[in-house]
């Protein structure tokens, strides 16, 4: 009775080993959408600890045999060549789980990293841009008239450019650090992100030192530009009070001090 029960143990175990096989092996392997692929991974994930699962009963399965083949060799015998075809079913089907599994998160894994590198892009192409727009401002400060108007204009167009958001930056480091982290590129991005890097920080130093110059100049131009003021006025007092002074026939050595 006991050799009858295990044999039917060994016999459900081989159908469940065949069914698993065609529920999670015999699946089309292409995926039309992101979400499918990732819905096929956590079923195959789910199918990996499934199978695990019964290998504490394949380990029970084969302690039992074992014992019988001590007490009845020979019922034990046959019970044992039954044992070794279902064993070698079962981890050849657990290879084949991990190995989809294995597979299918590496699809996944190269469509997330296919999808950072297309926004990496997409956002070294917008910083590019700013780029070139910072560059070509700063180098519309090289030439400027000695104006307090022009130097006023230049410098917010300067600042204007400057008050750009950091949000892409941060963007293009963290997706350029997945990239990396998944071992997709890795030289061709680290260069990329190197160049980009360094046009940034040589641009902004040179913007940045263009801005403090431009506001020095312009805070000068207008100290300058009070003085003048200042002596211009005084000057026209001094020319009010000298008409005068002539207009009413008064002689030098009647005016004050300051006057002659």
């Amino acid at each position: 009775e006991k050799a009858v029960n295990l044999k039917k143990d060994l016999a459900e175990m081989q159908e469940w080993m065949t069914q698993a096989e065609e529920e999670y092996l015999e699946k089309d392997f292409e995926y039309k959408s992101p979400e499918e692929l990732e819905n096929a991974v956590e079923e195959m994930k789910r199918a990996k600890e499934d199978v695990l699962q019964k290998e504490v009963r394949v380990k029970i399965l084969k302690d039992n045999i074992k014992m019988l083949a001590t007490k009845v060799p020979s019922s034990g015998q046959d019970l044992a060549t039954e044992l070794n075809v279902v064993l070698e079913n079962y981890q050849l089907l657990c290879n084949r789980i991990r190995g989809k599994c294995h597979t299918l998160e590496a699809r996944m894994l190269g469509n997330i990293l296919w999808s950072c590198w297309i926004e990496l892009l997409q956002y070294l192409d917008l910083e590019t841009a700013w780029l070139n727009n910072l560059e070509e401002r700063v180098q519309m400060t090289g030439n400027l008239p000695d104006k307090l108007d022009a130097v006023n204009d230049a410098l917010e167009s300067l600042e204007s450019v400057l008050r750009h958001p950091a949000d892409n930056r941060t963007q293009i480091r963290e997706l350029g650090q997945t990239l990396i982290d998944g071992g997709i590129l890795d030289d061709i991005i680290s260069e990329k992100l190197e160049a980009f890097n360094a046009r940034y920080e040589e641009l902004s130093h040179l913007a940045v030192s263009r801005q403090i110059a431009l506001e020095q100049h312009l805070q000068t131009m207008r100290e300058t530009d009070h003085m003048l003021q200042v002596l211009q006025e005084s000057l026209g007092d001094l020319d009010r009070q000298l008409t005068s002074y002539l207009t009413d026939r008064i002689d030098a050595f009647q005016m004050p001090q300051e006057a002659q």
